[in-house]
């Protein structure tokens, strides 16, 4: 069985669109299939989205990625995690792909990436260098991680100390397990924090990342506003 897991802070909005793909994309491919939604200390109506989308919503006040993710994975019942954010739709196609390279033999992986609605011009410059460094490296976009049960629990899943770049700990970890298969069926998730934040304030936390001590210096929420600030208003949807 396949387990979906959605890690949710007030994502009312575009959580509908994300769980409405799941369930197109499973019914397609006929995989036995549930839906867990983390819903992390939201004040909107995100719960009662996932509820009556058909997801299983368990409440946590984390405020922090990679654990939010590691307790919806805690209740999950399938024997394939498929990690997916609350802004991210998915396709028959990928859900093929995951179920194929499970099947044989692949400890997990992620997939191509592709944006919705406008991107501004530094998002176009800096997204097509930063895809292809990515998967030079064989890591997976945090919108979109699967991998078995087995190698999620082996390895701990994902590191609670971080509260950014957990992807890229996590495909690293991954890989120690098996083969780690990066999908070229894209995903298609939101452009809003590229829509809603400048080239320079993102720039800031690239270098942090860079010049700061790699994940070390993403073990602290702080200057992350990008990921827990307050959600800015998307005009240029």
């Amino acid at each position: 069985m396949l387990s979906f897991i959605i890690p949710a802070h007030n994502e009312q909005d575009l959580l509908p669109r994300t769980l409405e793909s799941i369930h197109e994309s499973a019914k397609a491919v006929g995989q036995p299939y549930e839906i867990v939604v983390a819903n992390d200390a939201s004040t909107d109506g995100t719960a009662e989205v996932a509820q009556k989308h058909g997801a299983r919503v368990v409440h946590v006040e984390h405020r922090q990625i990679s654990k939010t993710r590691n307790s919806g994975a805690a209740v999950a019942k399938g024997d394939v995690f498929i990690f997916v954010d609350a802004d991210t739709a998915i396709s028959p196609a990928l859900v093929r792909g995951v179920v194929k390279n499970i099947d044989s033999g692949a400890a997990g992986g992620g997939a191509a990436i592709g944006f919705d609605g406008r991107m501004p011009l530094y998002g176009k410059l800096l997204m097509k260098p930063f895809a292809f460094l990515y998967r030079l490296a064989g890591y997976a976009y945090g919108c979109f991680i699967y991998c078995t049960r087995e190698a999620f629990e082996t390895v701990g899943g994902f590191d609670d100390e971080l509260f950014a770049a957990e992807e890229i700990a996590f495909s690293r970890a991954m890989r120690q397990q098996g083969k780690f298969v990066l999908l070229r069926e894209p995903v298609t998730t939101s452009a809003r924090k590229l829509r809603t934040y400048s080239f320079f304030e993102a720039l800031m936390i690239l270098m942090r990342f860079i010049f700061g001590g790699g994940l070390r210096s993403m073990k602290s929420r702080d200057k992350l506003d990008l990921w827990y600030g307050p959600r800015r208003e998307d005009k240029l949807e």
